[in-house]
């Protein structure tokens, strides 16, 4: 609930003139409800909620909120609005409420833009007490000038009349006022009315735009309504905004305007500028990290993009003759479906089917027998709208029949054709490497995509930070030694020691594929903090070693030429390659000179190396297997070569 801060004397408010009050109903006219009363006697008033220009850092506009006698019961708007219904009062109740934020905007004397709430059947009653003509005229009354007003229309869904508000919705835009949709996205909303209304502004809900900083799901559904608003050509309000990361999230979102605690509380006069806490927020240029889904699934009905194989079905009474038949007539067939009443019941394999049907005397006992009995009466059978997830366990189950079976493929659970056990493995396989460019499946970081992303919303803002890239050391030997288990938990480890050290404010982590890692820092001391990753990760990294190795500080094993011999405990080299604000790169460059960066700390055997004031990397200087471009890879190394150092200062720690 929003709250007066502030004991400012208040100001003196009018009752309505008797010619408002003449025109509203004889209940409030004449009614002894406490809100009646309220009215009469000029008892309400407003306070103002700025509106953040979160491009400018500025005030934008300004809301009018209303309020009863502060100590009293009737303070607050929600007891307001209750006693309004109470006493059938609502609509008269919102003119009035207008009414008074029209007349304190006017004695204000304020800059910018009030914003002002009213329902649509509100909206729509007082087009037709003013007059569509003589509607501007009342607004200048109050010394505030039309184009200064934007009417916040509420409650959405409770529009009686659509045909009258898209009438009064003209006469509002043709008195040169604005129209808002509130509270976008609460459950009342409507993309119906957004469409019938065509609203200059929209508020995006305080529910999804509270800890949009750390809620993936909640930025998602902000950009969605971002790409609506596109559509409509909408300018975007963010509405519940109360912590500094949430603000520079919006602000980098491209969100044009923002209300909320930290931008300013309610108060009886208008404020000009924005609090300091908020102004540090706004100012500070480093590009936000927005957050990313933990776990991308794949998209439903992911089998519609998969050929399916149209094939003849079969009865439970059709005897095995015909069936031999039938695989005889088509050549293709793998398996044929038996279906009763348009859903499959069993699944007949091929191979099996007629290596029955070749055995002596087969013909003469059961050619004439119905072939339920030689079939799979518990087949894979797939909707065609599941997801990767759902694939993914028939995959995994112990009922591995489907890679000869091939399944049967269902739409709402009618049968519609067959698919082979290599289409799913194939399916699954591709969505989940495509998922993987998201967000690594062993780590959960971001994958290449939001990496490359992230990049390049860094480049465009033209703000500097270190691009670097971790490499493990001796992790193939490890790998080949204790069995990939022990080396996805080694790849784990690294992963967490980074996140810890790493701002999750300011700096970007990203898992390329296999051991290799992307950091994007854009905090100041990213050299103390790739140190201690270092240290960090060499002593842990040391106990997922067995008690020997420990003690000997590494294992024995064959390198890549089978020649065995030593190998130190794993750890961690950190290449950084430092990017201006004023390079002309793009994002892949970024990657390859922090890629280059890592290639020499790895040569020369140093835990970091600098390379500062980067440049574009030419092609000769670039590997032709740098996992620099953002390729997955496995657990076993793939390392870049560099013909020769690219960067003018080349610093190692």
């Amino acid at each position: 609930m929003t709250m007066l801060r502030t004991r400012r004397p208040l100001p003196f408010v009018r009752p309505p003139c008797p010619r408002v009050l003449a025109a509203l109903s004889p209940a409030l006219q004449q009614g002894q409800g406490p809100l009646a009363q309220l009215v009469r006697s000029g008892q309400l008033y407003c306070v103002f909620q700025p509106l953040a220009d979160l491009r400018e850092g500025t005030v934008y506009a300004h809301e009018a909120l209303i309020r009863g006698p502060q100590g009293s019961p009737w303070h607050t708007p929600d007891v307001l609005l209750d006693m309004a219904r109470q006493e059938h009062l609502l609509q008269d109740f919102e003119l009035v409420c207008a009414y008074t934020a029209l007349q304190g905007w006017g004695a204000a004397r304020a800059a910018g833009r009030i914003f002002i709430n009213i329902s649509a059947d509100a909206l729509v009653q007082a087009v037709a007490l003013c007059g569509a003509d003589t509607l501007a005229r009342t607004v200048r009354t109050f010394g505030v000038q039309p184009r200064m007003v934007v009417l916040e229309i509420t409650e959405h869904e409770r529009v009686s009349d659509m045909a009258r508000l898209r009438q009064a919705v003209q006469c509002v835009h043709g008195a040169g006022m604005r129209l808002a949709l509130d509270d976008f996205g609460d459950g009342r909303s409507s993309l119906r009315v957004w469409s019938e209304v065509k609203p200059d502004f929209v508020k995006i809900d305080k529910y999804f735009v509270r800890n949009i900083s750390a809620q993936p799901q909640n930025l998602q559904m902000v950009q969605a309504i971002k790409s609506i608003a596109q559509v409509f050509g909408t300018t975007l309000v963010a509405e519940g905004i109360e912590t500094p990361a949430d603000l520079r999230a919006l602000r980098d979102l491209d969100i044009a305007y923002g209300q909320g605690w930290l931008l300013g509380y309610p108060d009886i006069q208008p404020v000009g500028v924005l609090p300091a806490e908020a102004l540090t927020a706004l100012q500070d240029r480093r590009v936000a990290v927005l957050p990313q889904l933990a776990h991308q699934s794949a998209r439903p009905g992911i089998l519609r993009h998969v050929p399916v194989l149209q094939a003849p079905t079969l009865t439970p009474d059709t005897v095995n003759d015909t069936v031999a038949a039938c695989f005889q007539n088509h050549e293709n067939l793998h398996a044929l479906a038996i279906v009763e009443d348009g859903r499959p019941v069993a699944l007949i394999n091929r191979q099996q089917f007629m290596t029955h049907y070749a055995t002596l005397y087969f013909r003469e006992v059961h050619g004439r027998k119905p072939c339920l009995g030689f079939a799979n009466v518990q087949p894979r059978v797939v909707e065609r709208d599941c997801d990767v997830e759902q694939l993914l366990g028939i995959l995994t189950s112990q009922d591995q029949r489907y890679l000869s079976d091939g399944f049967i493929v269902t739409a709402n659970g009618r049968y519609i054709g067959l698919g082979t056990g290599e289409q799913l493995v194939r399916t699954v396989t591709e969505a989940r490497i495509e998922a993987a460019r998201h967000a690594n499946p062993l780590t959960f970081l971001p994958g290449n995509i939001p990496i490359s992303l992230h990049i390049t919303r860094l480049l465009e803002n033209q703000v500097s930070f270190v691009a670097c890239y971790a490499d493990l050391n001796h992790f193939k030997p490890f790998n080949d030694q204790y069995g990939y288990w022990r080396g996805d938990e080694m790849i784990r480890l690294l992963a967490r020691v980074i996140t810890t050290h790493a701002n999750a404010e300011r700096d970007f982590v990203g898992h390329v594929g296999g051991d290799d890692f992307l950091v994007l820092f854009q905090s100041q001391d990213w050299l103390p903090r790739c140190q201690a990753i270092v240290e960090e990760f060499g002593q842990q990294a040391r106990l997922l070693f067995d008690a020997d190795a420990q003690a000997a500080g590494g294992i024995h094993a064959e390198d890549r030429y089978g020649v065995e011999r030593f190998f130190p405990c794993t750890t961690v080299s950190v290449g950084a390659a430092c990017i201006a604000p004023d390079q002309t790169l793009q994002a892949e460059d970024v990657a390859n000179l922090a890629a280059l960066a890592k290639h020499d700390a790895k040569h020369r055997a140093l835990p970091i190396v600098v390379h500062e004031s980067a440049q574009a990397p030419t092609p000769q200087s670039i590997a032709t297997r740098s996992p620099a471009h953002l390729h997955c890879h496995g657990h076993a190394h793939g390392h870049a070569h560099a013909h020769s150092p690219i960067a003018p200062v080349l610093t190692a720690y």
